[in-house]
């Protein structure tokens, strides 16, 4: 069991990932809370954002919790099979990162908001882990729409990384690299803790905190 946990745990080769599939899997059309369809376009005014904090099902949690986030969706990201399945995302051999992505409005919440969100939310120390949750799909990461995203995403790496080295919890290990390709996960895992309040969230913060300022990106 520990050496297959371990094998999870490194990312795999492009040339060794499952083949995938040409069409999407299906998904939920709607959000569960909220109506709205998860694949609507982003609205004149609101933008993008997606982080991996790792298991999704907590992390959509508190996003949709926070006022100005105007939808949420989870799915895969960041790998190198087509359309995956969670089924094939578990193998370790897709290469993806379970994700949240959300449409927020800026004039509500901003940027800086969602990072505060982001470092309190999870141990981004941990590398291909969250908790007892082993393998590359649990990654801690951000990524970004445009340039000003990657540079406040940079930016607020640069300023929490003293902060949890400090704390005793080791040097962040969470990745920034601009938006990949976004793979709706399976209906039941849209808005899983809503439909399922008593369900699993392995998710904890260290509590190393994200105070006003901090980040050096503006909050709403």
């Amino acid at each position: 069991m520990f050496f297959f946990q371990t094998k999870k745990a490194v990312m795999v080769k492009p040339e060794h990932a499952l083949p995938g599939r040409s069409a999407p899997i299906e998904t939920a059309e709607t959000h569960f809370l909220t109506g709205r369809p998860l694949a609507a376009a982003v609205p004149d005014g609101m933008a993008e954002a997606m982080f991996g904090m790792g298991c999704f099902w907590g992390v959509e949690r508190m996003f949709w919790q926070r006022p100005g986030v105007w939808l949420t969706m989870v799915g895969y990201a960041g790998g190198f099979t087509p359309n995956p399945t969670y089924q094939e995302v578990c193998t370790g051999r897709t290469g993806h990162n379970e994700v949240v992505r959300l449409i927020f409005d800026p004039a509500e919440i901003g940027y800086g908001d969602l990072l505060k969100v982001f470092w309190e939310g999870h141990d981004p120390t941990q590398g291909m882990r969250q908790g007892n949750d082993v393998g590359t799909q649990y990654r801690s990461g951000i990524y970004t729409y445009d340039a000003a995203q990657q540079k406040a995403a940079q930016a607020s790496l640069a300023a929490m990384a003293p902060r949890f080295e400090a704390a005793r919890f080791g040097a962040p290990t969470t990745e920034v690299l601009p938006a990949p390709t976004f793979y709706f996960a399976e209906d039941y895992h849209q808005q899983y803790l809503a439909k399922n309040p008593g369900g699993y969230c392995g998710l904890g913060g260290t509590g190393v905190t994200c105070p006003a300022g901090v980040l050096g990106v503006p909050q709403a």
